[in-house]
């Protein structure tokens, strides 16, 4: 039985209240996740069957904490003989989309065992298409291109106007033919996921009939952050039996410019004028100080829900607020105030973190904390997905599923050298161009030969029958029932290619050499983690890709990093909290940022800055610079105009200097006078 007594007012109403559609507004640190959770047990102690509730949310991460949670409180039930055992369906929107499309896509003219490709395969593919379509002399940015793709795709209400025109007319014309060389490889992009699987409910009814019957209680979290397609996907799955409950926050949206839509928050009752409308408002996490300071600052935004935090925190200290003459001057000064709480009041380094507008705010910073011998995590480093070795590998693998990937198969059709130079591949991707087929096509097609040397013609030969036989080899080692098949498999795929002899006589240092060797190891080791029995061992390795494709959380930064500083941007720390923070950077062009005025995107950014104040639980210290290096100069900083937006009372000046408060008198009136200033 369920104990809800724990649960304040609001939350007890959130998680009871089970039918129709539910609007929950979560503010900052009031236990969403808890009552997203205790909602789903509670679903489930009141009859609901747990194959019937769906829990939609936007990260790997965060979907597999909120399962974890909703295994604990929901017991599992013995299943009744022949019986499979049910339990509530948690994920995120990509990948509900690929459970769906991997039942239907052959009905769209895909084969099941589809790719998808991330970002850098979308990348490689979009520069094949602009290297055969740009105007002579014009260089396009692809990742811009990539860019405005995704957002037509996903019809941000701002796609139509966003960015450089010229680009937008080049991302126009490349459209038809990514999508078509996308198709050709039987591969999709993480927008395609959720475009297809409306494609797929608009022409075969039978198929949103059936997911409408599975999913009868749908919950999705940081609606604020969906975008129109998902939001579609949403009312698609919804639109008959309503039982639709969203939790979010419009004083968090700020995602505007990846196409997230805040008015599908805001405009709930346009779509469901019966929804329920339920406010959380106490805080856990911060002191009330910190939460006044946030309420005042977001209040200034005109269309809003609203809502007031609240904690029984106490008021703590006030905020501090430092003038800097440059930006080395806040780097070397926040630094002090690192060691200065850690020597003084034993603040663990890992209780404290910097945010930051944009990620070369981080330069001087990182320079700094080096200098004085602290140690620092800079969230947003090398994903160990994005190393060479292991994309390498990956591509490998992909390719011995489906040799029809043009991109994986270009990544490694010369790795190790094998006589299939860039010449050879572009002439060899042209005549797959030219036939209207993959590039493994072409290798197999005598005529697509034609005019290649002898020389030439043996390694593309070559390099088709090493493939077959590791295709092959796949398929042997399926009949050898091996636990341990994958990895034993995969393992002698990089000795037979000789990618792991490459490997050790490429690499200058040795010891580099065998980090490299270790990584692969390490992700071979997990190839065989699905073991069920009657499981295919092509169908665990389809499995394994695509949670890895899916899985954009799993970077570096989730792993533990011990006893160290965190150095994040604001649009990063979403979701997380931190014992103490520092703010730097709150300038005029930096926040809000330099394009918000144009963009019509300044209400996002004074959300950036509430998103930051919230993050901080016991003490927050913000700063400005009167001058800050851009491009090894030295260019004049004005404050920025949300600091006139703090109520004078809540914040303290401090001297750089002497590193400590001015008296609380004279830090008033410099305040006082300095918002004065503003206006």
């Amino acid at each position: 039985m369920l104990n809800l007594n724990s649960l304040n007012p609001q939350q007890r109403a959130a998680v009871e209240t089970i039918k129709g559609p539910v609007l929950i507004l979560a503010g900052a640190g009031t236990g969403k996740t808890r009552v997203i959770t205790t909602r789903i047990a509670h679903l489930v102690e009141r009859g609901v069957p747990p194959g019937q509730i769906l829990g939609v949310t936007f990260t790997n991460k965060a979907a597999r904490e909120m399962l974890e949670r909703v295994n604990q409180l929901v017991p599992k039930r013995r299943p009744a003989d022949g019986e499979k055992p049910e339990r509530p369906t948690i994920c995120t929107f990509h990948s509900l989309c690929v459970r769906i499309l991997r039942q239907h896509i052959e009905r769209l003219g895909y084969k099941r065992n589809f790719v998808i490709y991330d970002e850098s395969e979308q990348l490689g593919a979009i520069k094949k298409i602009l290297s055969h379509i740009s105007v002579k002399g014009e260089k396009a940015d692809p990742a811009a291109v990539l860019a405005l793709l995704s957002r037509f795709k996903n019809g941000g209400e701002r796609a139509a106007v966003f960015g450089d025109p010229n680009v937008r007319a080049l991302a126009e014309h490349v459209r038809k033919h990514y999508e078509s060389a996308l198709h050709a490889c039987n591969a999709v992009d993480f927008d395609d996921l959720i475009l297809l699987t409306l494609r797929l409910f608009r022409e075969f009814p039978d198929a949103l009939a059936a997911c409408r019957a599975k999913y009868r209680y749908v919950m999705v979290d940081e609606y604020q952050d969906t975008n129109a397609a998902q939001f579609e996907l949403v009312h698609a799955l919804t639109r008959e039996h309503r039982n639709l409950c969203v939790v979010g926050d419009d004083d968090q949206s700020i995602y505007g410019w990846r196409g997230a839509e805040i008015a599908n928050l805001l405009d709930m009752e346009k779509h469901f004028p019966e929804v329920k409308v339920i406010k959380l408002e106490q805080n856990y996490r911060s002191t009330d100080t910190i939460l006044k300071a946030a309420n005042a600052l977001i209040r200034h935004n005109a269309r809003r829900r609203g809502k007031s935090l609240w904690s029984q925190h106490g008021a703590g200290e006030k905020i501090t607020l430092f003038t800097f003459q440059d930006d080395e001057e806040e780097a070397r000064t926040v630094v002090e105030e690192i060691e200065f709480a850690r020597q003084a009041r034993r603040v663990r380094w890992a209780d404290q973190a910097i945010l930051f507008r944009t990620n070369q705010q981080s330069r001087p910073l990182e320079t700094a904390l080096r200098q004085a011998g602290v140690r620092y995590h800079l969230v947003g480093g090398q994903s160990f997905f994005d190393r060479r070795e292991i994309r390498d590998l990956l591509a490998y693998l992909k390719v011995c599923l489906n040799p029809h990937d043009d991109i994986s198969l270009l990544r490694i059709a010369n790795v190790p050298a094998r006589g299939l130079s860039d010449v050879t591949m572009q002439r060899l991707l042209a005549a797959s161009q030219e036939r209207k087929g993959s590039v493994f096509s072409a290798m197999k097609n005598p005529l697509a030969l034609t005019g290649f040397a002898a020389r030439t013609r043996e390694s593309v030969e070559s390099f088709v029958q090493l493939l077959e036989d590791q295709r092959g080899r796949l398929l042997d080692a399926e009949r050898a029932k091996d636990p341990h098949a994958l990895q034993t498999w995969a393992g002698a795929l990089l000795d037979d290619t000789g990618y792991f002899a490459e490997l050790r006589r490429s690499e200058k240092d040795p010891e580099a050499a065998e980090n490299r060797v270790r990584n692969l190891k390490e992700l071979i080791a997990t190839l065989d983690g699905d073991t069920a029995p009657g499981t295919r061992l092509t169908d665990r390795l389809e499995r394994f890709l695509e949670d890895i494709t899916l899985d954009s959380a799993r970077e570096e930064e989730d792993e533990n990093h011990g006893d160290a500083v965190t150095l994040i941007t604001m649009h990063s720390c979403k979701g997380l909290e931190f014992p103490h923070v520092f703010i730097v950077g709150l300038e005029e062009g930096l926040l809000p940022h330099a394009r918000s005025k144009a963009e019509g995107t300044l209400d996002e950014e004074r959300r950036l800055f509430y998103v930051a104040i919230t993050r901080a639980m016991r003490t927050l210290k913000i700063s400005h610079c009167a001058a800050r290096r851009k491009y090894g100069q030295l260019a004049p900083g004005h404050p920025s105009r949300f600091l006139k937006e703090l109520p004078v009372e809540l914040v303290e000046a401090a001297d750089a200097r002497a590193s400590e408060p001015v008296s609380p008198e004279a830090g008033k009136d410099w305040f006082a006078a300095m918002r004065a200033a503003l206006d």
